[in-house]
Order: structure tokens, then sequence, then C-alpha cells
């Protein structure tokens, strides 16, 4: 029995990042569609339509790793670290399907696809890496301000189109325009792998910079001084209302 839960929760992450990765490519694929030579001006509805795909993956709880490399500290056991990587699995396969599909199906997203990969890989390899801390950050806020500030979506909004808009490099949306230009070289899988590493160094840069932050000293004692005559208040009215029930 508990193998078989066991089972159940590793297949059940997996198809968690495997719904993300669609996403991500559904997302992705719209990017593609807004980015075609007649189109000049339409990237920027594409930027904030693929904001759409992280959007859903937060009201739905899917997982995607980019979104979940920040959480580590919150939860960082070694099960939480084999779920995390099941996500990333889940993540890839769902962009390699999708990606391919997509390019064999649409061959002007392809095209379009094929050169975003060629500027991608002529760009440099130290480039890409900055790009990557960098998009990292801003997929990390806005997924700590949806789950910190009463799933506000702004940081969603205005956070994602800001890393697309200014050429900032994302891991997973990267696997699928690669899969749907049909590019599979070994130099490929480098840049990937290290966009990868960048947008975990981004996604894990404020929650380390949280953890050294010197913390306020007394503010807890202040907080238990207020909170003595805010009982004592309620207490007394909640005596008096039952006086004047009892009246």
């Amino acid at each position: 029995m508990k193998k078989l839960t066991a089972f159940r929760t590793l297949a059940g992450q997996t198809a968690e990042g495997f719904l993300a990765g669609l996403l991500i490519s559904l997302g992705g694929a719209v990017f593609l569609a807004c980015i075609l030579p007649d189109q000049p001006y339409a990237k920027y509805i594409g930027a904030l339509l693929f904001s759409m795909a992280l959007l859903v993956i937060c009201m739905r709880g899917y997982a995607l790793y980019t979104g979940k490399i920040g959480l580590i500290y919150e939860a960082h056991k070694k099960e939480d670290i084999s779920l995390l990587l099941l996500c990333l699995l889940g993540n890839v396969l769902a962009t390699a399907a999708f990606g391919y599909l997509i390019g064999w199906v649409f061959p002007n997203l392809k095209a379009a696809a094929l050169g975003l990969c060629n500027g991608k890989l002529e760009q440099g390899f130290g480039f890409g890496l900055l790009r990557a801390v960098l998009c990292g950050v801003l997929v990390y806020l806005s997924v700590d301000i949806y789950r910190n500030n009463g799933k506000n979506v702004l940081g969603i909004v205005f956070c994602i189109p800001a890393f697309i808009l200014s050429g900032y490099e994302h891991s997973i949306a990267d696997m699928f325009y690669f899969a749907c230009a049909g590019v599979a070289t070994w130099q490929s899988f480098v840049y990937i792998l290290m966009i990868l590493i960048g947008n975990s160094l981004g996604g894990l840069l404020i929650p380390t910079l949280r953890l050294i932050r010197p913390k306020e000293k007394g503010h807890g004692v202040e907080k238990k001084a207020d909170a003595v005559p805010c009982t004592a208040e309620k207490t007394a009215e909640t005596e008096e209302t039952k006086e004047n029930q009892t009246l």
C-alpha cells in the first residue's frame, strides 16, 4: 500500500509538471505567432498572453520548475528535492512533445522558432547565463507575490512580460522553442542546461538574501506587549455583551 501511494505521488508530480509544460508550450506558441515579420508590434500582445500560462499554472497549482526552485528553502527534504526533479522531468517531456508537434503542424511557427533559437545561440553563453539569472529573479517575484499577497496576479501580469520583452531567458520556454524549431544539437543541449542553471540561481537569489538579512530585535516583544491590552479589551467587550444579553 505504501509503495502504491509513493508511486501515485511520484506519478502525480510528474503529471503536474507535464501540465505546466503544456501551458508553457501553448504560451510559447502564441508568442511565436506574435513575432512573425509582418506583425512588428504584436510581440507586446504576445508577451502579455504568455503570462497567462503562468497565471493558470499558479491558479491550478501545477508544477513549473522555475516557479518552484525558489521555494526550496521552505521545504528541502529529500522527498521535496525528488519531487522538484520529477516536476522538471514533466516540464521537459511536455515541452519536447508539444514543441515538436506544434512545429510539425504549423510551419510558420517553426520558422519563427528557428530564427529565435539561432539568435539565442549566437548571443554567447555568458550573456545567456546573465539573462537566465535575471529571468529567474522575475519569475520568483511573480510567484512570491501571488502566494503571499492573497493570490495577487499583478506580479505575474507585469513580471512575465517584463522578462520576455527584456530578452531574458526562460529554460522551460527555451525547451519548447528548440523543440518547435527542430534544433537538437549538443550546443543546444548545453545552452539549455546553462539557462536552467541560471534560472535556478536567479530563483534562489532573493530567498538567499532574505536568509542572511538581520532580524529586527524587540519586534516580537512589542507585538506581545500590544497583544495583552487587545485581549483584555476583547474580554471586557465579551463580558459586557453577555451582560447586555442577560439583561
